[in-house]
């Protein structure tokens, strides 16, 4: 059964929406405002009294007089509200706290293992959260929650992460609750690659309107889907599992359990793998990688810097796993239509270029859409810190981005 809404939620949902653009926009006048989001003139003005009001927008000037009178600019108040973010990777976790503009004002990596004790490593982030808003001198009045992204799959409803192939300990761990104890904070949690693809349309604001597919690529590889600026999560709240997209039937074993998933192949620690099946010990001797999984970060950005450097085999081997990403891209912008692909992750480090040009190439070469529109695809706006970038987004985009959980009473916090 579909359920309803009523006009204090609609006043809410306005409210949203006036925000969101002030926000993509600033600075911006009442007039655009209302050209922009269809909604009246006095709508417009009751919602904007209602914002500053609150703090959260501010007249910053006026706009050149065209002949009539002069518009006061609007724009956000960035020190309005906070949001703490974490990105958990089993190679390390990264934690920053965002103001509401999305600009990162604290950073903290802390060195991670596959093998982390989940109620430890929740202790640690606890302290690490608190030090991150007493150095910034914000008030905690003012710090909405915390966001964690972490590897699928996940519980949302129970805040639960359940058995992520990269964190091989971890099985049905309630993080939301170990990190709320340990914290004080309201918390809430998506999958890593999910929450980059908020955090990326969060701060990228008009750059990153309407839909894309953003692919993550750490110790695994992930994706999001924004559409028409929503994430899509499924009904699970599991979409985005780039990484298990078959690219070869019955192909190399999988740490998920099955055979032929795009990780099998892209991944770095597969990367690696093939790297040394083709090129045997002589050639990874001469790159200086041990081919050993406790060595894979190290061994792959010695890779990668000799693909920057142009080695042949090392280029050969960064543009075979370029291609698998690249017919996983291709399938989803097949299936979904999406005009942009937004690639990020700290192992595309040094050779983000090589990947992009060969993604662009083996999607844009074979679209079933290409003779009426070209895929862009794009390096983040963010970085190397999107994951946690994201999951501070989560936190504010679950308060204030219009979306039908508003106009249904629901929230994320």
């Amino acid at each position: 059964m579909r359920t309803g809404t009523n006009l204090p939620r609609v006043g809410d949902y306005n409210r949203a929406v006036v925000l969101d653009a002030v926000r993509r926009r600033s600075p911006v006048s009442r007039v655009e405002l209302a050209e922009g989001t269809g909604l009246t003139s006095q709508t417009v003005s009751n919602v904007v009294r209602r914002l500053l009001d609150e703090g959260l927008v501010q007249e910053t000037g006026q706009a050149p007089s065209q002949g009539g009178k002069p518009r006061t600019l609007l724009s956000l108040r960035a020190d309005a509200a906070y949001a703490v973010g974490i990105h958990l990777d089993p190679d390390s976790t990264v934690a920053v706290l965002l103001d509401l503009a999305g600009r990162v004002l604290r950073r903290r990596r802390l060195s991670t293992t596959a093998r982390s004790d989940p109620g430890r490593l929740a202790g640690t982030l606890g302290r690490t959260v608190n030090s991150l808003i007493k150095k910034a001198g914000v008030g905690r009045d003012r710090v909405l929650g915390v966001g964690v992204a972490v590897p699928g799959p996940i519980d949302g409803g129970r805040g639960m992460v359940l058995d992520p192939p990269n964190l091989p300990d971890w099985h049905h761990v309630h993080l939301v609750d170990l990190l709320g104890r340990s914290t004080g904070l309201p918390v809430v949690m998506d999958n890593d690659a999910t929450a980059a693809a908020i955090g990326e349309r969060w701060a990228g604001g008009a750059e990153r309107s309407g839909s894309f597919l953003f692919v993550y690529v750490g110790t695994g590889i992930g994706g999001g889907i924004m559409l028409a600026d929503a994430v899509l999560r499924g009904d699970s709240g599991n979409a985005g599992e780039f990484g298990h997209v078959l690219v070869e039937p019955g192909g190399n074993a999988c740490h998920c359990g099955a055979h032929g998933c795009l990780e099998a192949y892209a991944a770095p620690y597969s990367v690696l793998a093939g790297f040394a099946e083709r090129h045997g010990f002589a050639g990874a001797e001469r790159l200086g990688l041990t081919l050993t999984r406790e060595e894979t970060r190290t061994d792959w950005s010695r890779l990668c810097a000799a693909a920057a450097k142009d080695d042949a085999c090392a280029v050969q081997e960064i543009r075979r796993a370029a291609e698998h990403i690249g017919h996983a891209a291709l399938s989803t912008v097949n299936l979904l239509d999406v005009s942009r692909i937004v690639l990020s992750g700290e192992s595309l480090r040094c050779i983000e270029e090589i990947v992009r040009a060969t993604v662009d190439t083996v999607v844009n070469g074979r679209s079933i859409a290409r003779a009426v529109r070209t895929v862009s695809v794009e390096s983040s706006l963010i970085g190397e810190a999107v994951g946690a970038v994201g999951a501070a987004s989560l936190v504010l985009d679950g308060n204030y981005s219009p979306g039908w959980q508003m106009l249904l009473g629901e929230q994320l916090l």
